[in-house]
């Protein structure tokens, strides 16, 4: 059975479109532009952040957001930023007894951001606040101590492979994989798509259903 659904933030909940556009700005680099080398470093798996590299040689993401929050330009989302399926998705299975968890890769700041959205969940936590950042299997770790269930009975919901799906199975988690956002388009035919995720999805909004399909044909 399904217990517990925990969410990724970017591209899962959170439409990072705007963000990144305010990225390719503080680069001075067109916004087109800046998008098409992010896909093609995500396409040749590599690491989002060499996308900086590529505009900025040395380019470091941390010391630039102090320098952005120091301009008055700091990382920020808000409620329209958000998917229009993340609260109705996140309230159905709370209506439905599931414990619900949010848990990213994000700076502190974001995960106050996230706090103040005021979604529901019962827990929101980020990379940050634990240390320790996804791939690393620790991080789902420390979404099972605090989860009220094994992770055999928890799904992990994310839009990329390696640094979600693949991760949350070898920690013991089921897994959704949703087809949105830059990872989830360009990962969508890689054969794992199809072999690792409990489930693949197009929309949050198909996941009340098909756990609860899941859960029924469990007992």
């Amino acid at each position: 059975m399904i217990k517990a659904v925990i969410f990724d933030v970017g591209e899962c909940l959170v439409n990072e479109a705007r963000e990144y556009g305010t990225w390719a700005d503080w680069l001075d680099v067109p916004r087109h532009t800046f998008s098409a080398v992010f896909g093609a470093v995500i396409a040749k798996g590599l690491d989002y952040r060499q996308t900086f590299q590529v505009f900025r040689p040395g380019f470091d993401l941390t010391e630039e957001r102090e320098k952005r929050a120091a301009a008055g330009q700091p990382e920020w989302f808000g409620e329209d930023d958000l998917y229009p399926d993340v609260r109705p998705t996140l309230s159905a299975l709370r209506e439905a007894g599931l414990w619900v968890g949010i848990a990213g890769n994000q700076t502190v700041r974001a995960g106050g951001i996230l706090r103040s959205l005021e979604l529901p969940s019962d827990m929101i936590a980020t990379s940050d606040d634990w240390g320790v950042s996804k791939p690393d299997v620790a991080f789902f770790e420390a979404i099972a101590d605090v989860m009220p269930c094994k992770p055999d009975e928890a799904l992990y919901v994310g839009d990329r492979l390696d640094n979600d799906i693949l991760p949350a199975s070898t920690a013991g988690f089921q897994s959704a994989l949703i087809r949105r956002g830059p990872w989830g388009v360009i990962q969508q035919h890689d054969p794992q798509a199809n072999l690792v995720p409990t489930m693949r999805i197009d929309s949050l909004e198909e996941l009340p259903a098909k756990i609860h399909a899941i859960n029924v044909a469990a007992h």
